[in-house]
């Protein structure tokens, strides 16, 4: 039975409900007030008749004729009492001799049939007595009185009052209650309905709209923000913001899936092509092809070239994998100057024929080249100290320490200030206090970021010519609060509409470079992952007088965060 009725009152529309529980409340409330006024106006009215006949239990006088005495009555008396009260004379044994409403059926007067004993009984209190046909009821009070003007026999004096006023009273105000009560109900039923379905209108728009998306998979659809401060309001925002977060997790899934067949596509193809080679080697190798010691030369070391691609092919998988997964860095605070001289070295080291420069936020601090040399530029080349003749890269080539011990030995020393006896020593010249540079400490992992300035010059030193300089740049932006690294060459440069594609990975701007000049396409799409993991971006840019360049932003280390002291780099 329970479980029925739960049913049913769950069938029940919401506006259905708050309609009938709010006219609910509202009768009650109505009946409530109703009743209980109705009780105090009855009880009030009642006690008005109560002190009216205890003022004549007191003394009956003033409700009898006009010539009535306190201490007797006359028949007189009685017959001549005004008609609001009901004046009876009754002799010792209740019998009544002689009353106000003489005229009158004795159906409608009170049956007060009080001896003197009864009376004694009473001392005067109201008693309630009903009528003889028992249709009105009737509030009365006895009064011991002599008899026939002070005869010595006595009597009792009843005065009752009828309740049929106050019934009618009561009655009325109940009617006119019920009618207003009724109509207050009604009304308030329809302001109710009508409140409650204007206030649900956004509601019914959300259902709408929710079957709209669940039948046709619309998630851009969204809610009207009409009233954005009610609770409606408030759903209808919350719930756009979980369709949009919705539809972006569909869309990043969609692309997601998209990406990953494409990337197994490519990584399928990339390692198809060396297999096939592989293999067509290996069966002209079976089938007695290579007759001479010099084509199965030719052949293994055709063999060996396509293995050493597919392995590079492999870890670069296994780095875009393992990048994926977001395994947690092991940050620690980095300056980026010793990393770029590094890559410096290194990229010195892979292309003899380049002039490598390093420029760091206190100017140009290396070159490294074909007929540079360690020594001091003053020292060497006698054109840079010749202001007429400003040093270039090929021309000014500065060795970090050399130049630094240099610069130490051609310091002059301070020259003693003579002490003259009676003239005050003269005040030392104020030095200047330093400027504080900020340095470009990231908090990263070292060896990532190592690896994102390998796979940038290498890209660099591939497609650009063998002689063609490239410059490494450091730069700090104190108003962003990053640190910024420019791996910058003067090849044929990249053209905009797809500068943003050649991060994607095994996308290629010239399908030619896909076996000997070209790499895996993977090399820009571990940079990216690895900058964004360090919350950073990397962008290619136009080099100003032809080439490209790639600027990748770190966030300096916090301020106010104990940064590890930059190591000294002696560059030889």
């Amino acid at each position: 039975m329970h479980n029925a009725i739960l049913k049913q009152w769950n069938a029940i529309s919401l506006r259905t409900k708050i309609t009938g529980v709010t006219v609910l409340m509202l009768t009650f409330g109505l009946v409530v007030s109703g009743v209980g006024t109705m009780i105090v106006l009855r009880t009030y009215l009642l006690q008005q008749v109560d002190s009216q006949l205890d003022t004549a239990a007191k003394d009956p006088s003033p409700f009898l004729g006009p010539d009535a005495s306190p201490d007797s009555f006359r028949i007189e008396d009685i017959t001549s009492a005004p008609s609001d009260f009901f004046v009876g004379l009754l002799d010792a044994s209740g019998n009544l001799i002689v009353s106000n409403w003489g005229d009158r059926p004795e159906g409608s007067m009170p049956e007060a049939q009080i001896s003197l004993d009864t009376s004694n009984l009473l001392e005067g209190k109201v008693f309630n007595v009903e009528s003889g046909d028992q249709r009105t009821q009737w509030h009365a009070v006895a009064t011991t009185v002599y008899l026939f003007g002070g005869d010595g026999s006595l009597g009792n004096v009843v005065i009752a009052k009828s309740l049929a006023e106050t019934e009618k009273t009561t009655a009325t105000y109940l009617s006119i209650f019920l009618a207003f009560g009724v109509g207050v109900v009604i009304l308030g039923a329809m302001l109710t309905r009508l409140l409650v379905t204007s206030t649900f209108g956004p509601l019914r728009e959300v259902e709408r709209t929710a079957a709209a998306i669940a039948d046709g998979g619309d998630f851009s659809r969204r809610m009207s923000d009409t009233t954005p401060n009610t609770e409606v309001g408030r759903l209808n925002r919350s719930l756009n913001t979980m369709l949009s977060r919705i539809d972006s997790a569909f869309a990043d899934r969609a692309r997601t899936i998209d990406q990953m067949r494409r990337f197994v596509g490519d990584a399928s193809h990339e390692l198809r092509t060396p297999l096939v080679s592989v293999r067509g080697y290996a069966e002209l190798y079976r089938m007695g092809a290579l007759q001479t010691p010099e084509d199965v030369a030719q052949a293994m070391d055709r063999i060996e070239k396509e293995a050493i691609r597919m392995g590079t092919l492999v870890e670069d998988l296994l780095e875009l994998a393992r990048l994926d997964e977001t395994r947690p860095l092991q940050l620690a605070p980095v300056d980026l100057v010793p990393l770029t001289m590094d890559a410096a070295l290194d990229a010195r080291a892979a292309s003899p024929g380049r002039i490598v420069s390093v420029i760091t936020p206190e100017g140009p601090s290396s070159v490294f080249g074909p007929g540079v040399d360690s020594g001091d530029p003053t020292d060497e080349n006698p054109d840079a100290a010749d202001p007429a003749s400003p040093p270039t890269n090929a021309t000014r080539p500065i060795a970090f320490a050399n130049a630094t011990l240099a610069r130490l030995r051609r310091r002059p020393r301070p020259t003693p200030v003579p002490v003259v006896p009676g003239v005050p020593a003269a005040e030392p010249a104020p030095v200047a206090a330093p400027v504080v540079e900020t340095r470009p400490i990231v908090l990263a992992e070292e060896n990532k970021i190592r690896q994102v300035l390998t796979n940038l010059i290498g890209n660099a030193l591939r497609f650009t010519d063998a002689d063609s300089p490239i410059e490494l740049a450091v730069q700090v932006d104190d108003e962003r609060r990053v640190a910024m690294v420019d791996v910058i060459d003067h090849g044929e440069g990249i053209p905009p509409q797809i500068r943003e594609k050649i991060f994607q990975r095994f996308w290629r701007a010239d399908s030619s470079r896909t076996r000997e000049t070209g790499g895996s396409g993977l090399g820009l799409a571990i940079v990216s992952s690895i900058i964004a993991a360090h919350h950073g971006t990397v962008q290619a840019l136009e080099t100003p007088g032809g080439g490209a360049t790639f600027r990748i932003t770190l966030p300096l280390i916090p301020a106010g965060a104990p940064p590890t002291p930059p190591p000294t780099k002696i560059l030889k």
